[in-house]
């Protein structure tokens, strides 16, 4: 089989005082799409996600992409398989002209109390190129397709 070759792309990162000693993001294996983010939160105080609850999670990390670039926030499946716990608004887009810290927003469908440790890995991000779309106004109808306005469900289940 014949695999395609990876892009690279250089991205600069500082980490924030609070995350000073964690890992920077890393890919867990040599064909992973994401990086994983860790919890920078204080080793004296994990932060606990009751049943129900949302909250956002600092990672002490701020990057630069570089125009033309975005890199997405996405859950991992590990917590949402084990645990219930998945990232809220996924995936959240950071965009290369953001200089703030990255936060994850995670959420706890599961039925116990979810704890946060310092360092504990809680998202993957990815970086990717950006296509941006010109909109132009159609002359009168949009194309004819067999699907139609057939929105959510209408191809099957």
């Amino acid at each position: 089989m014949t695999v395609s070759p990876q892009t690279s792309v250089t991205v600069e990162f500082l980490q924030l005082p609070h995350g000073r000693g964690l890992p920077p993001p890393a890919y867990q294996t040599e064909h992973a799409a994401g990086m994983d983010l860790v919890a920078a939160v204080p080793d004296d105080a994990p932060m606990v996600l009751a049943p129900g609850a949302y909250g956002m999670i600092p990672t002490g990390l701020v990057i630069a992409l570089p125009p033309g670039f975005e890199a997405q926030v996405r859950p991992r499946s590990g917590l949402a398989a084990k645990f219930g716990v998945t990232a809220l608004n996924s995936p959240g887009t950071i965009d290369a002209d953001y200089r703030g810290e990255i936060n994850v927003l995670l959420i706890n469908h599961g039925r116990e109390p979810f704890t946060i440790k310092r360092g504990e890995r809680i998202a993957q991000m990815i970086v990717a190129p950006v296509t941006r779309a010109t909109l132009v106004p159609a002359d009168g109808e949009l194309s004819a397709t067999a699907r139609g306005t057939g929105g959510f469900g209408s191809t099957g289940r």
